[in-house]
């Protein structure tokens, strides 16, 4: 199966032959999603979060069809007895995480919102397990509870009386149901159609963009949208080319290089590069609590994923 596009080729110019040119690949796509969360906050007060997720989605789709046009229109067919799936994952993976993931900056930091976004693979595994029943050892169930209190530690600040009290705050909440809908969107990835990764990217990326525009509609009626400023198209493109477009190849690339387990791996970068771009970008204070949430985020996913898996 090809897993790549015409456009893809650009960067096997630049980096080294496999297994190197994947592992360049996947340092820069993570350093991409890591640099999303620094471009959600940025754009607070710039362009409205429903719409920065539609125009997200329009500059992608229109990337795409640029670049991989030829295998779209050779393989757009094979989707169609799919159509409710790719439906589905584009709706909540793609639309419903970025929109909550965009809502989210206006209430929380980037630290939490990158942090938080590292538990993906550890729902990812705990989904598997509830809907695949995929064999689960202790190991996994270690990592995970060190991934949910990692949750914890963000959501209540270090504060863990406000656990009692429920008092979270909602920009941390956003971005933890916006994860779970990303790990469902990765658990359908086991039964996508049978076509080029690029492709059935460039599907649900479609979906993504027309779902979008009713968020975009119900922002125009409850008075809360607004033009976007020169900043706020500049963070339109910059999100649209890169994290969108551009990250989502390199990684593709990649995991057509080294397969899927060993790329999924990188993905851990995701919550170390986020909170290093928030306080060198924007200035944020890096707080004790912040560096024990990390440390149980990452432990828990090496323990589950890692040693849990060495276990089988």
């Amino acid at each position: 199966m090809r897993t790549g596009s015409s456009f893809a080729n650009f960067f096997e110019s630049f980096v080294p032959r496999p297994p190197a040119q994947a592992y360049v690949l996947l340092v820069f796509t993570t350093l991409i999603w890591g640099a999303n969360a620094v471009a959600a906050r940025l754009a607070v007060g710039e362009v409205s979060p429903m719409m920065l997720t539609f125009s997200r989605w329009i500059v992608c789709c229109v990337a795409l069809g640029i670049t991989s046009r030829e295998e779209i229109a050779t393989h757009w067919r094979a989707l169609l007895p799919s159509w409710r799936s790719i439906t589905l994952m584009g709706a909540l993976g793609f639309t419903g995480f970025n929109a909550l993931f965009y809502a989210a900056a206006h209430h929380t930091t980037a630290i939490n919102i990158a942090i938080i976004q590292g538990t993906i693979p550890v729902f990812v595994l705990v989904g598997s397990f509830l809907f695949f029943r995929s064999r689960i050892t202790g190991l996994h169930i270690v990592g995970v509870a060190l991934t949910v209190a990692g949750i914890a530690v963000v959501a209540s600040r270090g504060q863990f009386a406000m656990l009692a009290q429920l008092a979270f705050n909602i920009g941390d909440v956003w971005m933890i149901i916006a994860c779970l809908l990303y790990a469902g969107y990765a658990l359908g990835l086991r039964r996508r159609p049978e076509v080029p990764a690029i492709v059935f990217f460039a599907a649900t990326a479609a979906v993504a963009c027309i779902v979008s525009l009713p968020l975009v509609a119900a922002e125009i009626a409850m008075g809360q949208f607004f033009m976007p400023t020169m900043k706020g198209i500049a963070l339109i493109l910059f999100i649209g080319l890169l994290p969108s477009f551009i990250s989502q190849v390199t990684f593709i690339q990649a995991v057509g290089l080294i397969g899927p387990a060993r790329a999924g791996v990188f993905l851990n970068l995701v919550p170390v590069f986020g909170p290093l771009l928030a306080v060198l970008i924007l200035g944020e204070p890096l707080s004790a609590y912040h560096a024990v949430a990390l440390a149980l985020v990452l432990g828990g996913i090496y323990i589950a994923e890692s040693l849990g898996s060495r276990k089988r």
